[in-house]
C-alpha cells in the first residue's frame, strides 16, 4: 500500500461506524487473510472466447464465434475475451494512470471541480449512501464519467496545476474510444444471433455520448468482516466490458450459487445488463454479481456500459414480451427510488407483466 492512502482513502469506518455498530461487527485480526464472504466459495473459469476467429478466413468459424458469444450470454451473462483488438500496452497505461488519480487526497477527489477534471456534478462516488444493513454497503470508489464528459473540456493548461491530469485525459480517451467500438461489435452480434432485421439496432439506441466509463478503487478492508466491495447487483445497461487487474473479488451468481470469477490477464470481462435482458425477451441474462472487499490488497477495474439515451424506449424484440415497454430514463430513475428507499436496487422485476 502507498503511504499516501490514509490521506487517499475516503473516511469509510468513521462515516458508517454506527452501521457496524448496529450490528455488532467485532474487529478481525490483522492477520486474518480473507473475509467471509469468500469462504467456502467455488473459483471458476469464465467462458473463453477468441475474437479472432471473426475475422478467420472460414465462414463457418466466424459464425461459431458469433454463436459461443450469444450461447454464453444465454447460460452465463457472463464471458472472457481475448484478441479483442486493445492494444496491452494502453490497459497498462489506463491502470497506471487510475492508480495515480486514485492517489490524489480525498478532499481533492471529492472537491467540486473534482481536481480540475471538469466532470458533471457527482462524477466522484464512494461507499453506499443509503446502506440499512452491511450487505448494503459498499467498500469501494469511483470515478463514473460519462463519455461526452471525458477530458473533452479540460483546459489547454491543465497540466500546469496538475501533471497526472493531462496524461489521464489522453489515457482515459483513448480506451474508452477503443472500448466502445467492441462494445458495439458484441452488442451488434447478439442482435444478430436473435435474427433481429435491423443490424443499426444498438447504433441507432447508443450514441458515443449515452455511454459511460467508471473506473473503480476497492481499499484494502482489513478491521471488518461481512463487507463487501459493491454491493449484489446488475448492471443497467445493454452490456459491460470490464478491464481488471489480478487481485480478483469479483463474484457472479451461477446455478443459484455464488462463484468466484478467476481473473485472467490477457482478458477482458464482458457481462449483459438488464437492458439486453429485458430486450432479448428473458434470452440473454443480465446475472447478479458483486465483488468482495479484501483484508490487504487494494483492487482497481475500469467498466465501459453500453447505455442509450434517456428516451430510449426498450421493449422485448419480440411477442409475447415478459417485460412491459419502458424508457431508459424510467428505469433508471425507478432504480434511484429503490435504492434511496430500501438501500438496494430492485431493477427488472419492477417492470415484469403479469399474466
Amino acid at each position: 500500500m502507498d503511504r499516501n492512502a490514509n490521506i487517499s482513502d475516503p473516511p469509510f469506518e468513521e462515516t458508517y461506524k454506527n452501521l457496524f455498530l448496529k450490528h455488532n461487527i467485532t474487529p478481525l485480526t490483522t492477520t486474518t487473510t480473507t473475509t467471509t464472504t469468500t469462504a467456502t466459495i467455488e473459483v471458476r473459469d469464465l467462458p473463453l472466447i477468441d475474437l479472432s476467429r471473426l475475422v478467420a478466413t472460414a465462414a463457418k468459424e466466424r459464425e461459431n464465434c458469433k454463436r459461443d458469444i450469444a450461447n454464453a450470454s444465454r447460460e452465463w451473462g457472463f464471458f472472457q475475451v481475448v484478441n479483442h483488438g486493445i492494444p496491452h500496452r494502453m490497459l497498462e497505461e489506463m491502470n497506471k494512470e487510475q492508480v495515480k488519480v486514485f492517489r490524489e487526497p480525498f478532499n481533492k477527489k471529492k472537491g467540486d471541480n473534482c481536481m480540475n477534471l471538469r466532470l458533471s456534478p457527482g462524477s466522484y462516488r464512494w461507499g453506499s449512501p443509503t446502506p440499512n444493513c452491511l450487505s448494503q454497503l459498499s467498500w469501494s470508489e469511483a470515478f463514473h464519467i460519462p463519455m461526452n464528459d471525458i477530458c473533452s473540456n479540460a483546459p489547454r493548461n491543465i497540466a500546469n496545476g496538475n501533471p497526472n491530469i493531462s496524461n489521464l485525459c489522453s489515457t482515459v480517451k483513448q480506451f474508452a474510444t477503443t472500448v466502445s467500438e467492441l462494445a458495439n461489435k458484441l452488442a451488434n452480434i447478439l442482435v444478430e444471433k436473435l435474427g433481429h432485421d435491423e443490424l443499426t439496432f444498438i447504433e441507432e439506441k447508443c450514441s458515443p455520448n449515452t455511454c459511460y466509463l467508471r473506473m473503480n478503487r476497492y481499499p484494502p478492508c482489513p478491521k471488518y468482516s461481512h463487507v463487501l466491495g459493491l454491493m449484489p447487483h446488475t448492471d443497467s445497461d445493454f452490456l459491460t466490458i470490464l478491464y481488471q487487474d489480478q487481485v480478483g473479488g469479483l463474484q457472479l451468481v451461477k446455478d443459484g450459487r455464488w462463484i468466484s470469477v478467476k481473473p485472467n490477464p490477457e482478458a477482458l470481462i464482458v457481462n449483459i445488463g438488464d437492458l439486453f435482458q429485458a430486450w432479448s425477451n428473458g434470452v440473454y441474462k443480465s446475472v447478479v454479481h458483486r465483488v468482495v472487499a479484501n483484508p490487504r490488497f487494494e483492487r482497481f477495474s475500469t467498466a465501459y456500459f453500453l447505455c442509450p439515451s434517456g428516451d430510449a424506449v426498450i421493449q422485448s424484440y419480440r411477442e409475447p414480451s415478459m417485460y412491459r415497454k419502458f424508457s431508459f430514463g424510467e428505469y433508471r430513475q425507478q432504480v434511484q427510488q429503490d435504492v434511496r428507499e430500501f438501500g438496494h436496487k430492485i431493477g427488472l422485476s419492477r417492470f415484469l407483466i403479469c399474466n
